[in-house]
């Protein structure tokens, strides 16, 4: 048997773009993207479930016109069918610490240069009182 050609993708991009595909299937029927994305969140390790139930629960507050979807098998929050905000858990891609990100949809710009994404380890109030500000600016 002939050795494969190497794609350049990593096992788990390879796996996130397979899961891509199957949520863009799923996603047509938007009842199910809160189940999907509560689905993805339970499969997660502590820590990066921990901090994605957290997550949820901002943008259900601060942002609740945004709609749960799956991105990449990872937990993301929409503004009319598109992505805005995401968590990229830290065991997704084997990291040391989980990624909240912004998609450029976003209402993040300030100026030349501005944050798009975030280091995640722990959720204090300071944290999540800043994630707050930001969905809400975000998402205006």
């Amino acid at each position: 048997m002939a050795a494969k050609k190497d794609d350049g993708f990593s096992a788990e991009e390879r796996a996130a773009m397979k899961e891509r595909a199957a949520e863009l299937k799923r996603q047509k029927n938007s009842a199910t993207a809160e189940t999907d994305l509560l689905a993805k969140i339970a499969e997660l390790d502590d820590a990066d479930r921990a901090l994605a139930e957290r997550v949820h629960a901002l943008v259900k507050e601060h942002a609740p016109h945004l709609t749960a979807k799956t991105y990449y098998g990872m937990p993301g929050w929409a503004r009319d069918g598109k992505v805005l905000v995401f968590l990229q858990p830290a065991g997704k891609f084997k990291t040391r610490y989980a990624t909240l990100g912004f998609q450029d949809n976003a209402a993040l710009d300030d100026g030349g240069m501005w944050p798009t994404a975030y280091a995640l380890t722990t959720l204090t109030a300071e944290h999540e009182t800043l994630i707050a500000a930001l969905l809400k600016r975000a998402a205006a």
